[in-house]
């Protein structure tokens, strides 16, 4: 069996051994463990364990905790045997051993689905608050920059707005019933018109022949179905391209049928390109906007909705064009491989940790017994929070409770080790609050949205 040695400080040392002992038979090699003379296996650089590390002969791998700094490459030339970080936490030892492998799988991260992504209310912004718009979206995903036009245009400026993005490299929409107002638009590059229906469709007809425009037909009303047949036959007629969009309606004002409409549309028109507003469900919806995204964009990859139109207007939703750029590869990789949209990509795991890994109270009692050291280790379990060093093991649900006792156990507690506790008490009692993991000295997760922090041991 191959032998493989695994690299650890002094307090980590009898958990790694006890994974160790259930993971070789089962993945196939001989563990060995090196024990290095440091308390905390965190602490350690690539350069200093190539200085302290003595490798066994026969050993043909060498794993480094995950959160080992410096150049890997220097324990490998010191050992004279390939070496690696393992991962961060050594309860993952066991998916990154011949487990599922950390990260997406081969070939993750496709879609077909397009993101418009609509500037709401664009003429009563100045031309740079367009332009940052349209970046961060585009930053965000988003395929195309739709400018949301008001009523009683037309608007002035809309041409100069086409061009500004335009020149940024930006494919635009112009979202309007204006014909003046599209006109302009057109003229000045943009390529597609949201909407046509009943009222308008004879101006898409000139769009077409002018700018060879494509144009979203949407229903007179959301309920009449038949009038955006009835579009959509005319615009066939004349050879405009068009996108058909039923148009989803909010929750409580008739969002159960809209679906049905969508799934009637496309038994209608197999072969039409079709697209939805999410907006005006994400942006409807009191709702941490990610899982109504995930829903929307599953619904669209599995009827062949190829195009959604989303905005970032209501607060709960101001990541909204990134959660659906996430989700149309969750959902993509999902319906193509016939697989479960689970354990693919955690990005959009943000309240929640996909896991939890307690150390459980032998784990933490015995880490308590061997800490001789006084700086202080910070565990979130089972509902309580918990500090310990070599004299002091506490242990409470009230934060302010806690440090009371520990203020009293340590009357030398300087400033700066009190604001550090603190800080780290306020990340451990959110995770306790929201079942998140938490691990001292790193930033709580939350999916693309996590914020990587430096560590600032102070305790």
């Amino acid at each position: 069996m191959t032998r493989v040695l695994f690299v650890t400080g002094k307090l980590a040392e009898p958990a790694l051994r006890r994974v160790l002992a259930d993971l070789g038979p089962k993945a196939g090699f001989a563990p060995e463990v090196a024990v290095l003379p440091i308390t905390v296996a965190a602490l350690m650089t690539a350069n200093w364990v190539a200085r302290h590390l003595a490798v066994p002969a026969g050993v043909e791998r060498v794993i480094l905790p995950g959160l080992c700094r410096g150049d890997v490459e220097e324990v490998a030339q010191a050992a004279g045997v390939p070496a690696v970080l393992g991962p961060a936490d050594l309860r993952d030892l066991p998916e990154f051993f011949g487990g599922k492998p950390a990260g997406p799988p081969p070939g993750y991260g496709a879609w077909d689905i397009e993101i418009l992504a609509e500037v709401n209310h664009a003429p009563k912004k100045p031309a740079d608050a367009i332009r940052a718009e349209a970046r961060h979206y585009r930053e965000s995903g988003a395929d195309v920059i739709d400018l949301g036009c008001d009523p009683g245009g037309p608007w002035p400026g809309v041409g100069d707005a086409v061009r500004l993005l335009r020149d940024e490299g930006l494919r635009v929409s112009i979202d309007s019933f204006d014909p003046a107002e599209v006109d302009a638009a057109l003229a000045a590059g943009a390529e597609l018109v949201l909407s046509v229906n009943g009222t308008n469709v004879e101006s898409a007809r000139g769009w077409h022949e002018r700018y060879g425009a494509e144009v979203v037909a949407i229903p007179d009303t959301p309920a009449d179905f038949d009038s955006l047949e009835r579009t959509a036959e005319q615009l066939a007629a004349w050879g405009v391209r068009s996108r058909l969009d039923p148009v989803l309606e909010p929750i409580g004002f008739g969002f159960a049928a809209s679906l049905g409409r969508y799934i009637d549309c496309r038994r209608r028109f197999p072969d039409a390109p079709m697209m939805m507003g999410v907006g005006n469900l994400t942006e409807l919806t009191e709702v941490d906007s990610a899982g109504v995204n995930v829903l929307l964009a599953g619904f669209c990859q599995e009827l062949g909705i190829r195009s959604v139109l989303t905005t970032e207007v209501i607060n709960w939703g101001r990541s909204a064009v990134k959660e659906f750029d996430l989700a149309r590869r969750l959902v993509y990789h999902a319906v193509r491989e016939k697989v479960l949209p689970k354990r693919l990509d955690p990005s959009l795991v943000m309240l929640r940790d996909p896991k939890l890994k307690p150390l459980g109270e032998a784990g933490l009692a015995e880490l308590a017994s061997r800490v001789t050291d006084r700086n202080y280790r910070v565990f979130a379990e089972r509902g309580e929070l918990h500090v310990l060093n070599g004299s002091v093991y506490l242990r409470g649900t009230d934060p302010f409770e806690v440090f009371a006792r520990l203020a009293a156990a340590d009357p030398k507690l300087d400033p700066a080790h009190a604001f550090y506790l603190g800080y780290e008490f306020a990340k451990a009692v959110t995770a306790l609050t929201l079942g998140k993991a938490y691990t001292q000295d790193q930033a709580l997760r939350w999916g693309f949205l996590t914020v990587p922090e430096v560590p600032h041991r102070g305790g």
